[in-house]
C-alpha cells in the first residue's frame, strides 16, 4: 500500500495527551498527524473524573495557568469550573488531605481549612459524618468528552489530521531514526514521532528496543441521576475523584484498582458490578443526602501506571527522534501543560516552562525485573498462577 502522506510529526494515541500535543504543534503551523487505533478517548481519557488539580507535578503551575483559558484557546467548550473541595470523614483523612494544602501553598496557591459546618454549607449533599475539609482555590474540573473533542477539532482547525480506527503496526528506521510509522492504512513518512498511546505505549516502544515499565488497571466510573446543583461541583474525598456535572449528575470513580495483564488488547473492559457497587457505596458515605439517587450509567476503561506513579515524558536515546509520553493515570488534568511540554521537546528539544527531569525514563534503569510482583500489581490470573506455583 502506498504511503498516505508525509508529516512533520506523527503522534500515536488519540487520548488527551496526544491530542493536546497535536493541537499545540498544529497551532504553530507544524504538519501533524494523530493516529488512533480506535476512537478518540475510548480508554482513560474519556473515562475519568475530569479533575484538574495536580499540585504534586512540575507541570502544576502551567496546568493552573492554562485551564481557565482553554475554552478561548481551543474555541470550543470544556465545561471547566475552577476550585475544589475535599471532604474528610476522619481526623486521619484531614491530616492526609492537608498535604495538598501545604504543597500548593509552597507554590503560591491559596487554600482554606474548613470545619464541619463550613464544609456542609459548601457541599449541601454532605452529611453529619464530615469532620471538616479543605477548600482549594486552585484546580477545578472539566468535562472529559467535551475537552477531548475540543482538542481534536481545534487541532484540525489549525491543519492537523486525525486518523481514527487506524492501528500502528510498526516503524521504518534508517540512520538511527524513525523515518515512517506503519499503520493499517499504509505508512506515514515523518521527521518526529510521539508515542502517547496510554496502556499501549510500552508495547509500541518495545518495537524500537525501549523498555517502558507500565502496569495497566481498570478505571471505572459511575453516574447518578441528576440532583440539585451544589455551589461547587468539584468535591473529592473518601478515596473518590469526580464532579457534579452541569446537569446535576454525580460522576465518580476511585478504584480499587483491578490490575490487568500487559499488553492490554481489544476493547476496553466492561463495567464490573462489584467495583461499581464499591464506588457507589463510598459516594453514599461521602454524600449521604445523595444516597437515594439511582446509578444510571457506569463505564470502564484502562489506565497505565509507572512503578513510581509519576509520568514519563522523555526523548528516547535511540532513535532520538522519538518522544515517549505516558502520564501514569493523571493525564486529563495535566493535558494542557503536557501537550505544550511535548511540543517544546519536539520543536526545541527542551521544555521552556518546567523542569521535566523527574519525568526522565532513565530513572528506571536499575528497576528490578519483578517490580510488579514487589508492588502487588498483578492481575487476578497472574496472582492465582503465582500462588499455584508457590504450592
Amino acid at each position: 500500500m502506498e504511503d498516505i502522506r508525509k508529516a512533520a510529526v506523527v503522534i500515536i494515541g488519540g487520548g488527551v495527551t496526544g491530542l493536546s500535543a497535536g493541537w499545540w504543534l498544529a497551532r504553530d503551523g507544524i504538519d501533524v498527524v494523530v493516529v488512533e487505533k480506535g476512537t478518540l478517548g475510548a480508554e482513560a481519557s474519556g473515562r475519568n473524573g475530569g479533575g484538574c488539580s495536580h499540585h504534586h507535578s512540575p507541570l502544576f503551575r502551567e496546568e493552573q495557568r492554562l485551564w481557565p483559558m482553554m475554552d478561548e484557546l481551543l474555541g470550543y467548550p470544556t465545561e471547566f469550573r475552577p476550585n475544589r473541595v475535599r471532604l474528610a470523614r476522619s481526623d486521619e483523612q484531614m491530616v492526609l488531605y492537608g498535604r495538598a494544602l501545604t504543597n500548593a501553598a509552597a507554590q503560591g496557591f491559596r487554600s482554606e481549612v474548613l470545619d464541619a459546618k463550613q464544609a456542609q454549607e459548601l457541599v449541601p449533599l454532605a452529611g453529619e459524618g464530615i469532620v471538616g475539609g479543605y477548600y482549594y482555590a486552585f484546580g477545578g474540573h472539566a468535562n472529559p468528552h467535551r475537552t477531548l473533542q475540543g482538542y481534536a477539532w481545534a487541532m484540525q482547525d489549525h491543519g492537523g489530521t486525525l486518523l481514527q480506527n487506524c492501528a500502528v503496526t510498526g516503524f521504518r528506521r534508517a540512520g538511527g531514526r524513525v523515518v515512517a510509522v506503519e499503520t493499517e492504512r499504509g505508512a506515514i513518512a515523518c521527521d518526529h514521532v510521539v508515542i502517547a498511546a496510554g496502556p499501549h505505549t510500552g508495547r509500541l516502544a518495545a518495537l524500537l528496543g525501549a523498555d517502558i515499565p507500565l502496569a495497566v488497571a481498570r478505571a471505572e466510573m459511575i453516574v447518578t441521576e441528576a440532583l440539585p446543583l451544589m455551589p461547587l461541583g468539584g468535591v473529592d474525598g473518601n478515596g473518590l475523584y469526580g464532579r457534579q456535572t452541569l446537569r446535576g449528575n454525580l460522576a465518580y470513580g476511585g478504584g480499587p484498582h483491578e490490575w490487568l495483564d500487559l499488553p492490554h488488547e481489544g476493547a476496553p473492559p466492561k463495567p464490573s458490578t462489584p467495583l461499581a457497587g464499591n464506588i457507589a457505596r463510598r459516594v453514599a458515605e461521602l454524600l449521604p443526602k445523595a444516597a437515594h439517587a439511582r446509578v444510571i450509567r457506569s463505564w470502564a476503561g484502562v489506565i497505565e501506571n509507572t512503578p513510581d506513579g509519576r509520568p514519563i515524558i522523555d526523548r528516547l536515546p535511540e532513535p532520538d527522534n522519538v518522544i515517549v509520553a505516558t502520564l501514569s493515570s493523571v493525564g486529563f488534568g495535566l493535558s494542557p501543560a503536557s501537550g505544550r511540554a511535548i511540543r517544546d521537546l519536539v520543536v526545541d528539544r527542551a521544555c521552556s516552562f518546567a523542569d521535566l527531569s523527574t519525568f526522565r525514563l532513565d530513572r528506571f534503569a536499575a528497576l528490578e525485573p519483578d517490580w510488579r510482583e514487589r508492588l502487588g500489581w498483578l492481575s487476578a490470573e497472574a496472582f492465582a498462577h503465582r500462588q499455584g506455583s508457590a504450592v
